[in-house]
């Protein structure tokens, strides 16, 4: 059995008391996206693609070009989400103790008497922005991805628990490549989606001209406490999913593997290597999330198709003929998308039978 992503799964079905903390939450993300509208221009699914990975308990990936408000972004939602947000800048010379911490020799003004104290590194925070994870070294990275794996860093053999809730936004330049250290496709495959922030249209970069060229205040009202958002994560993992949506992830995700049966042959013609089962977790986590997010207690295969693009783009490694061809992981999961068919052939379940089989 494939390891779980950071928490393994729970087969409780949601309780009619969750029913209120649903309604909640489809009405905190209304205000979460109003207050974010007050400083962030356009970026909407963009938005909406960090909450879901937040209260799936998942790690993003964030490429983009300088310029975009990635840090404003990040920041603000930590400001409405009343977490706390630490920006920790990613550089050739960074050690793992920059991080996770260290211990120091302090003396013990009592007694005289010299002893160790921890520390804490930028780590401890709810919401971390390692900015440019790609231009630190591997070892420097590994201390950051053990941390969002076991949320808990170990020094001096002594383990110190991350704080709850913990979400890593690991942001990347995809046009300056000199100099760096890109994460192995193992490590990226931690991370639950990578998210493309895209460059605004000519409406919204109108907006952004004018609102940041005079007086601008980045002040938002928070929406959720932490406490709120673990409940919160608690109930999206008790949404259930029925059997032909699990089955319908499970088909898009194998169609990946190079050399499988009925595997599509433009997937044997362009990729060397497919998605994992996390690829499969995380699809059915992102969709928990988006239906709750919607306020919904049924999952459908839509849930599932609006989080592909980001869950798998980076666990999809394409060939030389791919690149060669100009074929992008994001036109294979297009194609993806087109070849595979409901299991059950009729489409989701309709509304009303969904909402039958959530209760």
């Amino acid at each position: 059995m494939s390891e779980s992503p950071d928490t393994p799964p729970t087969d409780e079905a949601l309780r009619p008391s969750d029913m209120d903390d649903l309604a909640r939450l489809k009405e905190a993300h209304g205000r979460i996206r109003e207050q974010l509208g007050r400083v962030i221009v356009g970026q909407a699914a963009t938005l909406d693609q960090l909450l879901i990975a937040i209260f799936s308990q998942g790690h993003c990936i964030l490429e983009g070009v300088p310029g975009l408000a990635k840090t404003l972004m990040v920041s603000t939602l930590a400001a409405g989400l009343d977490l706390t947000f630490h920006r920790i800048q990613f550089t050739p010379d960074l050690m793992p103790s920059d991080i996770t911490g260290t211990e120091v020799i302090q003396e013990n003004r009592s007694t005289g008497a010299r002893e160790f104290r921890f520390m804490h590194g930028p780590i401890f925070a709810n919401v971390i922005l390692a900015d440019e994870i790609n231009r630190t070294p591997p070892k420097t990275q590994a201390a950051l991805l053990e941390s969002m794996q076991e949320r808990q860093v170990t020094v001096g053999g002594e383990r110190h628990g991350l704080p709850v809730p913990f979400f890593v936004l690991a942001t990347q330049n995809p046009i300056e490549q000199e100099g760096t250290y890109p994460l192995p496709e193992a490590q990226q495959d931690r991370f639950m989606f990578k998210v493309f922030v895209r460059y605004p249209s000519f409406e919204e970069e109108y907006r952004i001209a004018e609102s940041t060229t005079a007086l601008f205040s980045t002040d938002v009202d928070t929406v959720l406490s932490g406490e709120e958002i673990v409940r919160l994560q608690e109930i999206v993992r008790r949404v259930p999913v029925p059997p032909h949506v699990i089955e319908y992830a499970l088909r898009l995700v194998r169609a990946t593997r190079v050399g499988e049966g009925g595997v599509p042959d433009f997937v044997n013609e362009w990729v060397t290597w497919g998605a994992g089962p996390r690829a499969v977790q995380y699809l059915l986590l992102g969709g928990k999330a988006g239906a709750a997010l919607d306020g919904r207690t049924f999952v459908t295969t839509d849930d599932v198709r609006a989080v592909a693009h980001p869950v798998m783009r980076h666990r999809i490694i394409t060939n030389f003929q791919a690149e060669s061809e100009g074929v992008t992981p994001d036109a294979i999961v297009d194609r993806l998308i087109e070849a595979t068919t409901d299991p059950t052939g009729t489409g989701d379940l309709s509304p009303d039978a969904a909402r039958a089989f959530s209760t």
